[in-house]
């Protein structure tokens, strides 16, 4: 898409500015106004070499203390959520870097076997997407899809950039590729049809940026109690403005920093919240790829009403 100027100021075409409180007015299928999901982030990382989130002082690769930080997270903190999701009936989007099927095939496959939604995560999160030319990042998003319709029976709707690292192009190749929905925009509390260069459009669902343990816990430093709050307090407050309109709450979690024991144990009274307000139909708790469907029928359902 071309860039666009407003008053000198570059922009961009994907969609224009219209404020929440203009829109439609819709539900979501069990009748709520708050539609809730689970972005769980699934990650490798290369050793001695690349990007990774840090628990201390970056070293002088191979950064060992940083790296078994992070790889803790696949074999022991994702365990202990699933075990906590399946323990509250919480199904989940898996966000999935297709290096894991080399690296830990198992952890991909309870995914699988608990019937949550696989979404396209790149192939290692030690890299940015953006880095590459538009060739190769048209590669790399139809290498993941296939991948992961190879190895786990479903090719990914869905996509999140690894470091939310995006292309002037990212939202058409998505597009090319066969993705109906990219979670990389954090601009809006619905989902937002964005124009892509074909001619189709592509849903960016809400995936958030605060409500997220990275940058929350380990860029801010907030405690692991404080974060719990915090999604209490969003979850209440969201479904108070989900009255005027009909909203969506993403969660993101990465198991390297929620799944260690004592996170793990604050964790859980934020989403027995979530269950209690589930169970008393209060909120619908979904994938991203089930929140796109929807909005997506509904804006189908538009068209037809007007021919």
């Amino acid at each position: 898409m071309s860039s666009r100027y407003v008053d000198g100021v570059p922009g961009h075409d994907r969609f224009p500015y219209v404020p929440i409180t203009r829109r439609p007015d819709y539900r979501w299928p069990n009748g709520a106004r708050l539609a809730v999901y689970l972005g769980f982030n699934l990650e490798h990382f290369a050793f001695g070499e690349g990007l990774g989130a840090c628990i201390g002082p970056a070293s002088a690769h191979p950064d060992v203390l940083n790296y078994a930080w992070r790889e803790y997270g696949n074999r022991v903190g994702a365990w202990r959520c699933l075990e906590l999701f399946d323990r509250l009936g919480l199904p989940a989007a898996s966000l999935v870097n297709t290096a894991l099927y080399d690296h830990c095939p198992e952890l991909v496959e309870a995914c699988v076997a608990r019937g949550d939604e696989l979404v396209g995560h790149g192939h290692t999160n030690a890299e940015r997407q953006a880095e590459l030319d538009e060739a190769a990042e048209a590669r790399l998003l139809l290498a993941c899809r296939e991948r992961m319709r190879h190895h786990s029976g479903q090719a990914p709707a869905g996509w999140l950039s690894p470091w939310i690292s995006e292309s002037r192009h990212t939202p058409d190749l998505l597009d090319e590729a066969g993705y109906t929905y990219t979670l990389n925009w954090c601009h809006d509390d619905q989902p937002v049809p964005m124009r892509t260069r074909s001619g189709r459009a592509i849903w960016s669902v809400p995936y958030p940026q605060e409500l997220n343990d990275i940058p929350m816990i380990v860029a801010r430093g907030m405690d692991a109690k404080d974060f719990t709050q915090m999604i209490v307090d969003n979850t209440d407050e969201m479904l108070e403005q989900s009255a005027a309109q009909p909203l969506v709450m993403g969660l993101a979690l990465h198991p390297y920093i929620v799944g260690q024991p004592y996170r793990l144990r604050h964790l859980r009274r934020a989403l027995e919240h979530l269950a209690a307000a589930r169970d008393r139909g209060d909120l619908w708790f979904t994938t991203p790829g089930a929140i796109c469907r929807h909005v997506d029928t509904l804006l189908n359902d538009r068209l037809e009403t007007r021919r």
